[in-house]
């Protein structure tokens, strides 16, 4: 490798570990502006028709945690892949992850076709465990 590729691979780590800590901090600050706002809704909430509302929202903030929560684990293990040199590298096939898609997501750790072949068996782990479930529930109607 010579000196100016050594340059720009360091430059380029740099500008990415930037980009990464960059989303972490915002999506940290919305998590504690979550945290912050859950109490006080609790609070002022007087009627049932208003509990109903409140029970609402505050489930779509606890799922909104959940979410951040969990691309902030994204991020730190995009670093930890990063620090390690093995950012941009797929964790399923070992292929490179596309520049258009760590552009896009930067804390992709699954090449396209990876994630694609992840979706599809999530998807179909879910129609079968809602097909369990239906028939379970046909099941114990039928007693």
């Amino acid at each position: 490798m010579t000196k100016r590729t050594a340059a720009l691979d360091r430059q380029r780590q740099a500008m990415l570990r930037q980009m990464l800590e960059e989303r972490r901090r915002e999506i940290q600050e919305k998590l504690r502006s979550l945290r912050e706002t859950l109490p006080a809704d609790v609070v002022e909430v007087k009627d049932p028709e208003e509990r109903s509302v409140a029970d609402y929202v505050q489930e779509v903030d606890f799922a909104l945690m959940e979410m951040k929560s969990a691309t902030l684990a994204k991020i730190d293990d995009a670093l930890y892949r990063l620090e390690h040199g093995r950012y941009g590298v797929c964790a399923e096939c070992g292929r490179e992850i596309a520049e258009a898609r760590l552009a896009a997501v930067p804390f992709a750790s699954l090449c396209r076709g990876c994630q694609e072949e992840q979706e599809r068996y999530e998807r179909e782990r879910r129609a079968r465990h809602q097909y369990s479930e239906k028939q379970l529930t046909g099941d114990l109607l039928r007693r």
